[in-house]
C-alpha cells in the first residue's frame, strides 16, 4: 500500500530538526524540477505555442509565435512571435505611452523577437504545427 501524503506530512511534523526539514525541501525542490522538466519537454525550439494567462506582463497574453532556444536550465526559452501577433503588440493600447512604447517594434518588422531572458516555459501552451 502506497504512503499518502498525511503520512507524509505527519511524518516531516514529527523531524526533530532543521537540518532533517531542509533535507525534506530538498529533495521536493529536486522532484518538482524533474516534474517540471518532463511536463515541458515538448517545448522546443521551432514548436509553435501561445503564451498562456499566467504571464506578466498581461499584454504578451494570447501571443503566439515560434520557440527559440530554451536557456541552459531549460525553464526559459527565446520566442518570435508570428506576424499577427507582431502586428497586435506593435498596435496595443498598453504597449506604454504613445510614442514611447514599452516593445518598440519597426513598422517593417514582420516577426519580432521577445526582447529578455525569454519567456517562462510554464507560460507557453503548444498549438499545431
Amino acid at each position: 500500500m502506497p504512503t499518502t501524503i498525511d503520512e507524509v506530512l505527519a511524518l516531516i511534523r514529527q523531524l526533530p530538526t532543521a537540518a532533517a526539514v531542509a533535507r525534506v525541501q530538498e529533495a521536493s525542490a529536486l522532484r518538482l524540477r524533474e516534474l517540471d522538466k518532463a511536463a515541458f519537454a515538448g517545448i522546443m525550439p521551432g514548436r509553435k505555442a501561445r503564451i498562456t494567462d499566467s504571464l506578466r506582463p498581461a499584454l504578451l497574453r494570447g501571443l503566439t509565435g515560434t520557440v527559440q532556444e530554451r536557456n541552459r536550465t531549460g525553464t526559459r526559452a527565446g520566442f518570435i512571435l508570428d506576424e499577427e501577433s507582431t502586428q497586435r503588440l506593435r498596435t496595443h493600447p498598453r504597449n506604454g505611452e504613445p510614442g514611447k512604447p514599452r516593445y518598440r517594434i519597426p513598422e517593417d518588422t514582420k516577426r519580432f523577437r521577445l526582447p529578455g531572458s525569454g519567456i517562462p516555459v510554464s507560460c507557453l501552451e503548444l498549438t499545431e504545427d
